[in-house]
C-alpha cells in the first residue's frame, strides 16, 4: 500500500486499500474536480488525492461540508468536467438535499458520488444502511467487494454517469473501505485541464414546480433503461461452489442446486470463505447493481435453488425484493434471511455470523466452535481493564474542559449539548458529562430548545471544522431569538478526529496550498454575538477559569474561543520544524500524593507507581505540554529540562506557539500555478525547546 502505487503512470499490479484504489481508478477515468468532507472510513480517499494533487491537474476543494462538496462536483459536471465525492452514510444525510434534485436535473460530465456505509458504528453515531438512497433518489448504485471490483466500478460509473446523465452512486462499507488487494494498474493518459465554455455547453439545471414534475418523469424512464443496461450486467453474476471448486458464468448458471445464497460486497466475501471452511455446495448470486436491482436475474436464479440464504448486513434491502419476487418465480423457495431470524439487523456480519447460518442450511459440522470461542474470549474479557477512547497526552481539550468545569463550579448544574469531534470521548467514563449528542452541529439547535424549556443554563460544545460545517445556522438563530446559551470552540486548528485535515480556520486549503483563513472570532463577532473570550488552552488553565466564567455569566449568547492545535498534529508539526519535545517528571521527594494529576486531569502519560504509591510520567508518552506542572498544588512536576541545568518551563510559551505557526505557514508559501503545484522559497527552521527549556 505505497502512495508512489496510486501515481505510477506505466501499467502493473499493486497492492492497495479500495480507497486508495478507487482514487487510482478515478485517475485513470481522467477526473477533473474533486470535493470532500472527511469521515471514516472513506477519509483516505480525500487524503489520498490530496497527495496526489502536485502530480496530476485536477481541482480539489476540502469542503466546509457534505452537502458543499456534492454542490461542487455537480457544478463541475454540469459544465461537462469530470467530477467525484466521497462521504460516510450519515454525511449524505447533510447531501441529501442535493443528492435528490441532481436525480431531476441531471448532469453533463462523469459524476461519481461515493458513499461509505458504517456497520458496528466504529466512528459514527448510527448504523445507517445508504443504499435507501439509490432507489429512494432514483439514482444508479453499484457495490463493490473488493479493491478490483471497487476501481472497475468507478471508471463504469463515470461512463454510466455520461450515458445516461445522471449522479452515479457507489455504496461501500468499512470493511471493504480498509480491504486490500491487488489492483491492475492501467496507464495513466490525462488530458489537460481545461476550462469549458458555458456558453456553448448552456442546459437549465432546475428544479422547480412543472420543470420538477416533468424531471420525475424523465427519472423513471431513464432508471428503466439502467436495468436494461449491458455494461452493468457483468457486475451481477452467477457462481456455483460443489465443495471444492468454484465455477463462473454460463456453466454455473446451468446447474442446479438445492442452497442458493443471494449476496452482496463484503457479504459474498463471507459467505464464499464460510462454504469454503465448510466444505459445502451452494450456488451464489453475487449482486453488484444495488439499484435498479437485476429483478429478472433473481427469479431466474430463484427457480433453480429450493432454499436461498441472503447474506447482506444492516436492513433487509435485497431480502425484500427476494422475498417479493419468490412468490412468483418460486413460491415453495425457502428464504432464509433477517426475517426468518437467521440474521440480525444490528452490526456488521464476519465469518463465524455466516459460516454458522450456513452450517446449519447445508447440513454440515461446524469446523470450530466458534461459540464456544467467543464465550471463553469474553469471559477472560471481564478480567482486564476497561480501556475506553481517552484525549491524548498533551490534547488541548483536557486543559480547556479542565477549566471549564471549574468555571461552572457544579459542572451538573447545566444542560451540557456536547457535539460530534474527539471531544465527544466527554461522555465517556471517566469523565461521563455530556446530556445529548446527536449529530453535526445539532448542539447549537437542542441548546435553543433547552434554553427555553429548563431552568439550567445551556452550554454548547463545537470543534472548529464542526462550526463551520453545520452550526454557523445555529449561531444565527440563537442570536437573531436572543436565546441564552454559552459556546465553547474548540479550535485546534485541523479536523482532527478524522486525521487532521484542513478546514475553514485552517491557513491552507487541499494540496497543501496557501488558502484563506476565516478568524472564528470574526465571525462570531460578524454575526451578533454578545461576549466573545478566547483562552489558551496551554497558557495558564487556572486563569483560564476567571476568562470562561465571564461568559458563562453572560446573559444570551456567548462563546469560549479556545486555542490550542490537536496533539498529533502539532506536535508532529513542532518536530519537523526543529523543535524538540522535553517531556516532564514527577519529583518523588515533593509529592504527597494528592492524585490531582490524575484525579482531576487524567492525562494517559501520568500514572499510578506501583512501587510508592506516587505519581509517575512516562517520558515516551509526556509530549512537554506541561498542564499537569500547573495544577499540582505541591509543585511536584517539573520539566526534564531542569535536569540538565534548564528552566522549568513547558517547551513552549504562547510566542513560541506563534513562531511555530509562522514557520509552519512559511512552508507553504509559493505562487499557485493553478494546476496545485506551489514552488517554496527556502526553508526554516522552527525554534527548538532547547533555547528556552534545555536539551532532553
Amino acid at each position: 500500500m505505497a502512495f508512489k502505487d496510486v501515481i505510477e503512470k506505466e501499467p502493473r499490479r499493486a497492492y492497495m486499500l479500495t480507497n486508495e484504489a478507487i482514487v487510482r481508478a478515478a485517475l485513470e477515468a481522467d477526473v477533473k474536480v474533486v470535493s470532500f468532507y472527511p469521515g471514516a472510513p472513506q477519509t483516505e480517499i480525500m487524503d489520498t488525492f490530496d497527495r496526489a494533487l502536485a502530480h496530476f491537474d485536477y481541482r480539489m476543494e476540502v469542503a466546509a461540508n457534505e452537502k458543499v462538496a456534492l454542490e461542487t462536483v455537480a457544478g463541475a459536471a454540469m459544465v461537462g468536467q469530470r467530477s467525484l465525492t466521497s462521504m460516510k452514510s450519515v454525511g449524505t444525510n447533510v447531501a441529501a438535499d442535493a443528492l435528490y434534485s441532481l436525480a431531476y436535473t441531471g448532469v453533463k460530465g462523469g459524476c461519481v458520488c461515493c458513499i461509505a456505509d458504517d456497520p458496528y458504528a466504529h466512528s459514527s453515531q448510527s448504523e445507517q444502511d445508504g443504499r435507501w438512497f439509490g432507489s429512494t433518489s432514483y439514482l444508479p448504485m453499484l457495490e463493490p467487494s473488493d479493491p478490483v471490483e471497487a476501481a472497475d466500478m468507478v471508471k463504469a460509473s463515470f461512463d454510466l454517469s455520461e450515458k445516461y446523465e445522471s449522479l452515479v452512486l457507489l455504496r461501500t462499507t468499512t470493511r471493504v473501505n480498509h480491504q486490500s488487494g491487488v489492483v491492475q494498474l492501467n496507464p495513466i493518459t490525462r488530458t489537460p485541464f481545461e476550462k469549458l465554455s458555458w456558453v456553448e455547453n448552456r442546459r437549465k439545471y432546475v428544479t422547480l414546480g412543472a420543470i420538477a414534475r416533468a424531471g420525475k418523469e424523465r427519472v423513471l424512464e431513464k432508471m428503466e433503461r439502467i436495468r436494461n443496461e449491458v455494461d452493468l450486467a457483468r457486475f451481477n453474476r452467477v457462481e456455483h461452489f460443489d465443495g471444492q471448486e468454484l465455477v463462473i458464468g454460463k456453466e454455473a448458471a446451468a446447474k442446479t442446486c438445492k442452497v442458493g445464497i443471494i449476496t452482496a460486497g463484503v457479504g459474498y466475501s463471507y459467505a464464499l470463505e464460510s462454504l469454503m471452511r465448510l466444505g459445502a455446495a451452494a450456488k451464489m448470486l453475487k449482486i453488484g447493481v444495488l439499484n435498479p436491482l437485476p429483478e429478472d436475474v433473481i427469479s431466474t436464479f430463484l427457480g433453480t435453488v429450493d432454499q436461498v440464504v441472503v447474506v447482506e448486513e444492516l436492513s433487509p434491502y435485497i431480502e425484500n425484493t427476494v422475498t417479493a419476487l419468490a412468490k412468483d418465480a418460486n413460491p415453495a423457495c425457502e428464504i432464509i434471511g433477517k426475517r426468518s431470524g437467521h440474521f440480525s439487523e444490528a452490526l456488521e456480519y464476519n465469518i463465524p455470523i455466516v459460516i454458522g447460518v450456513l452450517a446449519q442450511v447445508t447440513g454440515k459440522e461446524l469446523p470450530f466452535d466458534h461459540q464456544a470461542h467467543s464465550e471463553k474470549l469474553m469471559k477472560l474479557a471481564e478480567s482486564l481493564p476497561q480501556r475506553l477512547p481517552v484525549f491524548c497526552a498533551g490534547c488541548p481539550h483536557r486543559a480547556t474542559f479542565w477549566s471549564v468545569r471549574r468555571a461552572l463550579r457544579k459542572p451538573d448544574s447545566v444542560f451540557f449539548a456536547n457535539d460530534i469531534g474527539c471531544y465527544s470521548m466527554l461522555s465517556l467514563e471517566p469523565i461521563d458529562w455530556t446530556d445529548s449528542l446527536l449529530c453535526m452541529g445539532s448542539s447549537m439547535g437542542v441548546a435553543a430548545g433547552v434554553q427555553h424549556s429548563a431552568q439550567e443554563r445551556a452550554i454548547v460544545a463545537l470543534g472548529d471544522s464542526t462550526f463551520f460545517h453545520a452550526a454557523l445556522p445555529g449561531v444565527v438563530n440563537a442570536v437573531h431569538n436572543q436565546d441564552d446559551m454559552t459556546l465553547i470552540i474548540l479550535h485546534n486548528s485541523v479536523t482532527a478526529m478524522t486525521g487532521q485535515q484542513t478546514h475553514p480556520a485552517h491557513p491552507h486549503r487541499a494540496g497543501g496550498m496557501p488558502g484563506e483563513q476565516l478568524d472564528i472570532g470574526a465571525v462570531l463577532e460578524g454575526l451578533g454575538v454578545g461576549k466573545i473570550v478566547h483562552i489558551d488552552s496551554y497558557a495558564d488553565v487556572k486563569a483560564n477559569i476567571k476568562a470562561c466564567k465571564e461568559a458563562l455569566d453572560h446573559e444570551g449568547v456567548s462563546a469560549i474561543i479556545s486555542h490550542g492545535e490537536c496533539a498529533l498534529y502539532h506536535f508532529r508539526n513542532y518536530r519537523h520544524a526543529g523543535g524538540k519535545l522535553v517531556p516532564f517528571f514527577v519529583d518523588k521527594d515533593i509529592c504527597r500524593k494528592a492524585y490531582t494529576c490524575i484525579r482531576d486531569f487524567m492525562c494517559p502519560a501520568i500514572s499510578i507507581d506501583p512501587s510508592d504509591g506516587k505519581a509517575q510520567i512516562a517520558p515516551e508518552l509526556c509530549v512537554g505540554c506541561g498542564v499537569c506542572s500547573q495544577l499540582c498544588g505541591w509543585k511536584a512536576i517539573k520539566s526534564t529540562a531542569t535536569l540538565q541545568g534548564g528552566e522549568n518551563k513547558a517547551y513552549m510559551e504562547l510566542e513560541d506557539y506563534h513562531e511555530l505557526q509562522k514557520v509552519i505557514q512559511g512552508k507553504g508559501k509559493g505562487k499557485d500555478n493553478g494546476n496545485g503545484k506551489s514552488k517554496s522559497k527556502g526553508k526554516s527552521k522552527g525554534k527548538g525547546s532547547a533555547k528556552k527549556g534545555g536539551d532532553a
